[in-house]
């Protein structure tokens, strides 16, 4: 279908009178007054079919006046835009076919200035529900900077540089590093609300009055500090898909626009946050420096406001109590290790049979070696096998690693996790489970950290995940340091995924281990026909308390 430009021309001539007491005074320079004000807009994807868009909400706006050297856009939805050059490209997000005012402030020296308005229709379909869900539960839901977490104030760059963006490799805070300074304490006491009120998504911030204000804001000299500012009054949200140069892999690709001078606690002079990341208590984002386009600043919030000296992130295990070394070749050692098995993979719809025969899981060479072959046994096209320390060792709270080597092939599901010890009294998902790692053969390289529990069972559990490199070449190692208030997981000791524990969840109990390699499945996908065989090697499994 071709397609179309709506293209809108306004030219408004406005005549501003400038009156001083003195004629003849120049404290401000030669008086000169903006007049003549155009403004070009243009609707992107338009169409004979879409006369007001393609639904993205895309408009561009350039302005020109004589005598302007600043130009500002005022739109009735709340948001506004500071443009020198006059050039400014707005997303409209409200859904549907909204007709909006847009007012245009033209300003010129000493203060001088001229508007114009007008309105414009226009079409946006962008929908994020699930976005809306995390931040709101459906109502209203707190959230706060989470203290505990290395990053939860970082920055990174902003370039065409992929590689490089979508974290904060410049400076990531360490766990409550703002809490030492009353110049910069006040960053924790910051309360942010998200609601649903009659369809439209409201924010607002509570901070005591304190704001805590980037150096390049205030002219107070120094560092960050934290100084007055009532941020109080409710705010409006509007969520549209990003720009940014973040990767699908990198973000969720929605952007977050708050009305008003609305802002998510650390004042860098934006009002637009891209979400990189949210579950239901946790969320990462990432805004543009107010005047750096080069620079990201990174924010990380939890639902669970965090408690310093209340353990979780600062709290290390470092007393071995529990390993398996597999040092002994043969059969697992029948004192720590036990099988599940059977077919089908208890409703996933794996492929493989689990047995604990020696060709699908030995020790051997210092490894424990699972392998997943194409055999059929009992009706079913793939064997292989599932251990776990079911009934011989269980934990709670502790950091447990296994250092490993996946399986390679498409169809693979290998895969280290935990089980509540009282499965088999409340069965799943009451007794909870910690994958601490998952990986799929169609995807290789990206590792997975989920949880499930009563109301986050299947594929919809708290979930991250990771890129590593040669996982199925090389051995690293992946764990889980688990507290009363925190599950972090990692991959060769970088933090990919934060769980905020509490008493309401089934994570504070006995877990045991398991070990297994599945095929195909809701998880796995289909399997390679010319799948033959594969391992998965463990050179040790450890729990520290």
């Amino acid at each position: 279908m071709k397609k179309y430009i709506k293209n809108i021309a306004i030219v408004l001539t406005v005549l501003l009178t400038f009156s001083s007491c003195q004629d003849d005074d120049k404290t401000f320079g030669d008086i000169n007054s903006p007049s003549g004000i155009e403004v070009e807009a243009v609707i992107l994807g338009v169409s004979e079919e879409f006369p007001d868009g393609d639904g993205s909400g895309k408009v561009d706006f350039t302005a020109k006046a004589k005598n302007a050297t600043n130009f500002k856009y005022i739109f009735s939805d709340g948001t506004e835009i500071n443009s020198p050059s006059g050039i400014a490209k707005k997303t409209f997000t409200t859904e549907g076919t909204i007709t909006y005012t847009v007012t245009v402030l033209a300003s010129g020296t000493a203060g001088v200035s001229s508007s114009m308005s007008f309105e414009i229709t226009v079409f946006s379909n962008f929908k994020d529900p699930a976005a809306i869900d995390f931040l709101t539960g459906g109502g209203s839901k707190k959230w706060y900077f989470a203290a505990n977490e290395v990053g939860h104030l970082g920055v990174g760059p902003n370039n065409d540089n992929a590689g490089e963006n979508g974290s904060p490799i410049w400076y990531a805070a360490q766990p409550f590093e703002k809490a030492g300074s009353p110049d910069s304490s006040c960053l924790y006491d910051n309360e942010l609300t998200f609601s649903l009120v009659d369809g439209q998504l409201k924010y607002e911030l509570d901070n005591g009055g304190r704001t805590f204000y980037n150096a390049a804001f205030h002219s107070f000299g120094g560092g960050d500090l934290c100084l007055d500012l009532n941020t109080s009054g409710q705010k409006s949200v509007f969520l549209s898909p990003s720009e940014s140069v973040l990767t699908p892999d990198q973000s969720r690709k929605t952007t977050m626009t708050f009305s008003d001078g609305g802002f998510m606690g650390y004042f860098v002079n934006q009002t637009v946050y891209e979400i990189i990341e949210i579950t239901e208590n946790r969320m990462v984002v990432r805004a543009i420096m107010g005047n750096d386009p080069a620079l990201a600043w990174y924010h990380i919030f939890t639902t669970t406001k965090p408690v310093q000296g209340g353990g979780g992130v600062g709290e290390t295990f470092e007393n071995l109590v529990w390993a398996d070394e597999f040092d002994v070749p043969g059969a697992p050692n029948p004192a720590n290790w036990g099988y599940d098995l059977g077919a089908g993979g208890w409703g996933n719809g794996e492929l493989q049979f689990y047995r604990d025969h020696a060709d699908n899981v030995k020790v051997e060479g210092g490894f424990l070696k699972i392998t997943a072959k194409k055999q059929t046994f009992s009706g079913a096209p793939y064997t292989s096998a599932r251990i776990k320390t079911e009934g011989k060792q269980d934990w709670t709270y502790g950091k447990v690693e296994a250092r490993i080597k996946l399986p390679e092939g498409v169809g693979t599901w290998p895969a280290f996790w935990m089980l509540g010890s009282n499965f088999s009294q409340v069965s799943w998902p009451a007794c909870g489970e910690i994958d601490i790692m998952e990986h799929k053969g169609f995807q290789p390289g990206i590792i997975h950290g989920t949880l499930h529990y009563p109301g986050f069972s299947g594929g919809g559990g708290p979930t991250q995940s990771t890129t590593v490199a040669n996982v199925s070449s090389e051995f690293h190692n992946y764990s889980v340091i688990w507290t009363a208030s925190t599950i972090r997981f990692f991959v060769d000791d970088n933090l990919f995924h934060t769980f905020n524990n509490n008493g309401t969840t089934p994570f504070n109990a006995d877990f045991f281990i398991i070990l297994n390699v599945a095929m195909g499945g809701t998880f796995g996908g289909p399997v390679d026909p010319a799948f033959v065989q594969s391992t998965m090697e463990v050179d040790y499994v450890r729990v520290y308390q």
